[in-house]
């Protein structure tokens, strides 16, 4: 239970990554304001961690909106009177080449994998600040130091979000911990949306998954066990950091 008495939020939480995050932030005792895109999924899964004896509430929204980072905060406060983490996961892939990509694609992933970070910090480092502390822990990708073919918004979403985290970091610390973690290929439905990039996306996953040191795609749970720990007490030195969590892929 190394998360019990605080409260947490977490975004893009109905599937993959967040999901994980969510079911595994709620078995260690946290508290959870949790959101996505998809109302029933969501009510699932509120429904599944408060039968396992969680503490839990779901958020419909689109996390590129301003308001709807605000409501998050907001609930935090009036369901469980305090805030203590904000875990960011929502993503968008924003797919194709500078010259290819649509203007509404680009301008779209930006606000997922960038503004809606900027936003939910905004409203949610005031309430740590009220209450002495609190961590932020954005998921970013290797996409912030791997160039891949036809990702231009995801790429330069990603390697912007590791540099606000870093700048987060030294405004805000000691109260405050910011940190990225920068995974590799994972088996969620991402990694297949992504593979639509090349001409045999089948083939494209497997391939990947070999091209890990570790000969395997990475498992959501592989990702929820990093978020645990550099949001709880045992990484209480550890802020200013991306982490890579990948299989060894950037360390060909």
């Amino acid at each position: 239970m190394r998360l019990k008495g605080k409260t947490a939020i977490i975004t893009g939480a109905t599937s993959g990554m967040g999901k994980a995050m969510a079911e595994r932030f709620s078995a260690e005792g946290a508290s959870l304001v949790i959101s996505g895109r998809n109302l029933e999924v969501g009510l699932e899964l509120e429904k599944s961690l408060r039968l396992h004896g969680g503490k839990v509430v779901f958020v419909e929204g689109d996390v590129g909106k301003i308001e709807v980072n605000e409501l998050l905060v907001q609930t935090a406060i009036k369901q469980f009177g305090q805030l203590d983490m904000v875990v960011t996961n929502a993503g968008k892939l924003g797919l194709g080449s500078v010259t290819e990509v649509s203007l509404e694609e680009w301008q779209e992933t930006f606000a997922t994998n960038l503004n809606a970070v900027f936003y939910l910090s905004r409203f949610a480092i005031p309430e740590m600040q009220k209450q002495g502390g609190g961590t932020i822990l954005a998921n970013s990708s290797i996409a912030a130091f791997k160039s891949f073919p036809n990702h231009a918004g995801y790429c330069a979403s990603k390697a912007a979000l590791v540099a606000l985290v870093k700048e987060m970091a030294v405004d805000y610390g000691p109260e405050i911990r910011v940190n990225t973690i920068c995974p590799g290929p994972v088996d969620t439905p991402l990694i297949w949306d992504s593979a639509k990039a090349f001409e045999n996306p089948e083939t494209i996953v497997q391939q990947t998954a070999e091209s890990t040191l570790m000969k395997r795609l990475g498992k959501p749970e592989d990702i929820a066990s990093l978020a645990l720990f550099l949001v709880s007490d045992e990484a209480s030195w550890i802020t200013g950091a991306a982490y890579t969590i990948d299989g060894g892929i950037l360390a060909k």
